[in-house]
Order: structure tokens, then C-alpha cells, then sequence
């Protein structure tokens, strides 16, 4: 059998689940990680044979796609920022709008030009390490933290560091628990909880039965209780005009407008990401505390 000829197998069996242009990615992101092959070398060589082990491990992803397991987590890893993250069931999988949140902050930081030797930067809720790992990689300059509540997470996002050659001081930290940073930092980013128990019936199988509800949900009666508790953490720890950044739930930008400016915060801008939603939110510490903040959206 040639790999082309098992692509109609693999469609077929797929399609009464995902769409084709689904199907396709899966196709050629399982043939990149299986035969070394781009979709180029595919199309040049049409009848490159498939042998019995290639074949098996084929039949195996198929199965675990058959039941939604995302695609990530089969094959272990991601990509984020253009670099190889590796991910599993302890650990969210990288977004593309969480790409967007280190791609504000890298240009920002870009264009502020500091004149600190060395920039403090600190993740909380890190995960994979994805966002901590990225700021790393794409600002020399910065010496990086992260905390998550989860040893597995951390596990893997060490992992991920010495994977792409990068520092950062990992913490095992409960956020929640915690009444002092400890450090004055000139950045402090969170991708924390977010999503509602009542928004559940929006997200997909893949996400609901897989990724780690820890990470993922809050309580409805509580939807900003991570914002407001870094935010609380942040106005005492972060140096004079140093930013917080968050991802945010689309559906709650106002409210997070308002608890952050309620907190002191000022310049508080929220950003729609690719698919026009609101899910970022950025803003300054405050050196007035009575100073009201500026809010705008881009």
C-alpha cells in the first residue's frame, strides 16, 4: 500500500466525525511526525510505499482520533511561536490567540527599549511553559519565571525549557494561596481559568473530555476570581509603570475592565484577537491610586 492510497482509508474513516479540511491537517501532521515527509514530498513521490510498522502506527492515531482525542496529545506534541512544545494531559494546549498574547508583549517590549540590563518577567499558570518559554526565547534580555499549581504541568514545562534552550525558574506555587510574590517584576502574564460551567455546552468534546478542567473552568458565580486575585498580587509586586497582561474570557471584557481599574491599574486596553473576539487585556500599574484609568479597544 502507498501512503497516498491510505489517505482515502484514513478520509473515509474520519469523515463522518471531522471535516476534510480537519482531516487533511491531521493528514499531514501525522505524516511529517511518521515518515519525516512534507506534503511537497508526497505530491513528488505519489507511490512512496507504507510498510507494516508505519501502517500500524497509523492504525493506532486513527483509533485514538476516532474518539476525539486531540491530535496533540496523541502525538505528544505542539508547535507554539514557531517552537516544538511538548504536551499532555496535564497540560492545556497552546492557542493560537495565547500566540497573540506573547506576540503583544514581545513587540511591546520591543518598542518600550528599556534600560534595565535585565527585564523580570512572570507566568502564573504556565502550564506547558508555553508563554513563559517564548518570552524567553524572543526577549534575551528577560529573566523569566513561571508558577503553576501543578506538579505534572511543571514537569513537562522544564522539559519544554531545556527542549528550546531557554532558562526559567520554575515555582510550584497555588495562586490562590499565595499573599506575596516575593519579587517585583517589570511584566507579570497570566492565561488563568476562565471559562464558565455554563459555557461548557460551547466547547467541543476534544477539549471537554481531554484537556484538564483544572486549567479550564471557574465558577459561574465567580467567573474573575484568578483575575482578581493576580491583579491583587500584581498592583503590590509589579516595579513603577511595569504591564499585566491576561487572556481573557470574550464574554466578560467589561467586567474585567472594570475590576482591574477598580484596583488601581491604568492604560487598560483590551484586543480582539484573529477572529475578531475580545481576549486580551493589558494595563499599567498605577503611581496615582485615585488616577482613573484609560480604557480602549483595538
Amino acid at each position: 500500500m502507498t501512503i497516498k492510497n491510505y489517505k482515502d482509508t484514513f478520509k473515509k474513516e474520519l469523515l463522518p466525525i471531522y471535516d476534510e479540511q480537519e482531516i487533511d491537517s491531521f493528514f499531514y501532521i501525522i505524516l511529517e511526525k511518521i515518515h519525516n515527509l512534507k506534503r511537497i514530498d508526497l505530491a513528488l513521490n505519489p507511490e512512496t510505499p507504507m510498510d507494516g510498522v508505519h501502517l500500524k502506527q497509523w492504525k493506532n492515531i486513527l483509533s485514538d482520533l476516532k474518539i476525539e482525542k486531540p491530535i496533540q496529545y496523541i502525538l505528544g506534541e505542539t508547535e507554539f511561536c514557531g517552537l516544538r512544545f511538548e504536551v499532555n494531559e496535564s497540560t492545556l494546549i497552546p492557542r493560537p490567540e495565547t500566540e497573540e498574547l506573547v506576540e503583544l508583549i514581545v513587540t511591546e517590549e520591543a518598542r518600550g527599549k528599556r534600560q534595565e540590563a535585565r527585564v523580570k518577567i512572570l507566568d502564573i499558570g504556565t502550564g506547558s511553559g508555553c508563554i513563559a518559554i517564548s518570552i524567553a526565547k524572543n526577549i534575551p534580555t528577560a529573566e523569566v519565571f513561571a508558577i503553576d499549581v501543578s506538579e505534572k504541568a511543571l514537569a513537562t514545562a522544564r522539559s519544554n525549557a531545556e527542549l528550546n534552550g531557554v532558562n526559567v525558574t520554575f515555582l510550584l506555587k497555588n495562586i490562590l494561596e499565595t499573599e506575596d510574590l516575593e519579587n517585583e517584576f517589570d511584566i507579570i502574564v497570566s492565561n488563568p481559568p476562565y471559562v464558565r460551567n455554563l459555557e461548557k455546552a460551547e466547547i467541543k468534546p476534544n477539549v471537554l473530555e481531554y484537556e484538564p478542567h483544572l486549567a479550564l473552568f471557574v465558577e459561574d458565580n465567580d467567573a474573575l476570581l484568578f483575575y482578581r486575585k493576580i491583579a491583587q498580587l500584581a498592583i503590590k509586586s509589579l516595579a513603577p509603570n511595569g504591564k499585566l497582561y491576561f487572556e481573557i474570557n470574550q464574554y466578560l471584557g467589561k467586567e474585567t475592565v472594570e475590576l482591574l481599574e477598580s484596583l488601581g491599574f491604568r492604560n487598560v486596553e483590551l484586543r480582539k484577537d484573529i477572529y475578531g473576539n475580545v481576549r486580551m487585556i493589558s494595563c499599567e500599574k498605577v503611581e496615582v491610586r485615585n488616577q482613573k484609568a484609560d480604557i480602549r479597544i483595538t
